[in-house]
């Protein structure tokens, strides 16, 4: 069963971004969902025009994720790796998104595998969503206030705020310079 089916859609953020930049985003359109569960994003990521890959650590997830695209005859190549362990390839993503996680090694890798002109979609929870009662609590899963925008430091920053409604989020959309 999808994440969807099960009742968390795809990120609003996501959705609006990946369409906004649907055309905008260079030639072969490959979008990467890092973390990417059982795969709330890619069936917004493929109706945008992209050819979807997906990792995740958890092979349970990759094989939902894959085989639940392909039963709404959409296409996302998965593949299970652990990130710490599995770099990711330089150069190779004209889009990627990453929802709900929060690896602060991992940001650097992200913005390399960023083709020239690619974009990143990025959305998880600050140390705000402490107050609200509920999600995660440990610092190493919540960004601090303005961490975002310093570990994407290196990317051209289309769009960035933090909220803490209805989830303590930070957001960011940035672009890699073009070659």
């Amino acid at each position: 069963m999808s994440d969807v089916a099960r009742g968390d859609p795809p990120s609003e953020f996501v959705v609006h971004w990946a369409r906004a930049l649907a055309d905008h985003v260079p030639a072969p359109r490959r979008a990467l969902d890092v973390a990417m569960g059982r795969g709330r994003h890619v069936e917004t990521l493929v109706r945008a025009g992209y050819r979807v890959f997906g990792v995740d650590a958890k092979l349970d997830a990759v094989r939902g994720a894959v085989s639940a695209a392909a039963a709404r005859g959409l296409v996302v190549r998965g593949w299970c790796a652990d990130l710490t362990g599995h770099p990711l390839p330089r150069g190779r993503f004209e889009l990627i998104v990453v929802t709900r996680y929060l690896q602060r090694d991992l940001f650097p890798a992200i913005a390399r595998a960023l083709g020239p002109g690619g974009v990143v979609l990025y959305e998880t929870f600050t140390t705000g969503q402490r107050a609200l009662g509920r999600g995660p609590t440990s610092p190493d899963h919540l960004l601090g206030p303005g961490e975002l925008r310093t570990l994407f430091a290196g990317l051209e920053v289309l769009f960035y705020e933090e909220v803490t409604a209805a989830d303590a989020v930070a957001r960011i959309v940035g672009r890699r310079a073009s070659a």
